[in-house]
């Protein structure tokens, strides 16, 4: 008998969950900029979420099968846009990221992010599985690789390495060995090592973002400052928080962009140690959630394409958060489904809708 598609097998524990999240996102929002110049800005965080919300669920009916089919085309597209958008985009803080259309701006680098997975994913799919060659891993290197070095020359520093977890998902998931592995971890590093010592790829206020968070103090009102902010916000917290609005680190100033990429800095201020465990914790069912899925998926590529997706999602939470708490360099990476911002909100939920596709077509014949 033939199974149809059906909402039923929507993941609705998931989206009830990433709902919660959302709710937390235009409360802090909120918060966040009471006594700024955006204080519209929870308001188009609303619209955003709607509007991801609404192309999630039209993401979830197109199969995915579809998807990775026309991925290669969507990735030729990206690949032109990062080109273009060096040469004709929108120049701000000295980087050239986005197309600007009538006081909107578009960043394709963060459609680049779901494109990849896709990309990946049907690349790994196609060889089954097996044992990598060396060719393969190569192949794949470059697939990642050329988008990376676009972004880089934006420059865009913290989403260059988002792209990172999608290439390393698909090698572990698609059949690299120990050995390659190790060998590609010595040539990373060496690789890393002769960048950051010839000059020419990073520039210094990158170097001096990636370095600050050992020791802030040593610069505290120049690339310690932000660091420095971030940690007396959560510091002051307590366990319980002082309250929504309260938070004397956010409210005053001091706390650098509070609404996007220190948004959990403002948050663990207002509701302290509790409150940012149990948003924590909402992040690690949502993943696990994920993971689920990825285990019940119908074929290989379903299963390579959700977990690329937790891959970026867990890499992106484990570096903001760790920005945050002063353990990561400060690389301006958002918090999924917290930060502000059209771009980020948007890839989540087209993600998730992708997510939620490989899912209801576990059954499906």
């Amino acid at each position: 008998m033939r199974r149809m598609l059906s909402f039923r097998d929507f993941d609705w524990t998931l989206l009830a969950m990433v709902l919660v999240l959302c709710t937390i996102s235009v409360m802090e929002v909120y918060s966040a900029t009471l006594h700024t110049r955006f204080t519209s800005f929870h308001t188009k965080q609303v619209f955003w979420i709607a509007g991801g919300l609404v192309a999630m669920f039209i993401l979830a009916k197109v199969d995915y099968h579809k998807l990775v089919d026309w991925s290669p085309w969507a990735y030729g597209v990206c690949l032109v846009a990062l080109a273009a958008v060096k040469v004709v985009g929108h120049k701000a803080l000295g980087a050239r990221r986005w197309f600007a259309f009538h006081g909107f701006q578009f960043q394709p680098s963060e459609w680049v992010k779901l494109v990849l997975v896709l990309v990946v994913a049907r690349y790994f799919a196609n060889l089954g599985g097996r044992n990598l060659t060396w060719k393969e891993i190569f192949k794949a290197l470059a697939l990642v690789g050329v988008p990376m070095v676009l972004v880089l020359v934006e420059p865009d520093l913290g989403t260059t390495l988002i792209y990172m977890p999608v290439l390393i998902a698909g090698l572990f998931l698609g059949g690299i060995s120990l050995r390659q592995a190790l060998i590609l971890i010595t040539c990373a590093i060496v690789l890393i090592g002769g960048a950051w010592s010839s000059g020419k790829v990073l520039k210094p206020y990158q170097k001096a973002r990636l370095t600050s968070f050992v020791n802030p103090d040593n610069d505290p009102k120049g690339s310690g400052y932000q660091v420095r902010q971030s940690l007396i916000a959560v510091g002051d917290g307590g366990v319980w928080g002082k309250g929504a609005e309260k938070g004397s680190q956010t409210q005053g100033y001091f706390l650098p962009i509070p609404y996007t990429d220190f948004i959990f800095a403002a948050f663990s201020e207002e509701h302290g140690f509790v409150g940012a465990i149990l948003v924590l914790l909402l992040y690690f069912f949502i993943l696990m959630r994920l993971i689920q899925n990825a285990q019940t998926a119908a074929d290989l590529s379903g299963s390579l394409i959700i977990m690329g997706i937790v891959a970026v999602l867990t890499f992106q939470i484990v570096v903001n958060v760790g920005m945050v708490i002063g353990f990561m360099p400060v690389t301006g990476i958002p918090l999924p489904l917290m930060s502000y911002g059209g771009s980020s909100v948007l890839f989540t939920f087209l993600a998730l809708g992708v997510a939620m596709n490989v899912r209801m077509r576990r059954f499906v014949n």
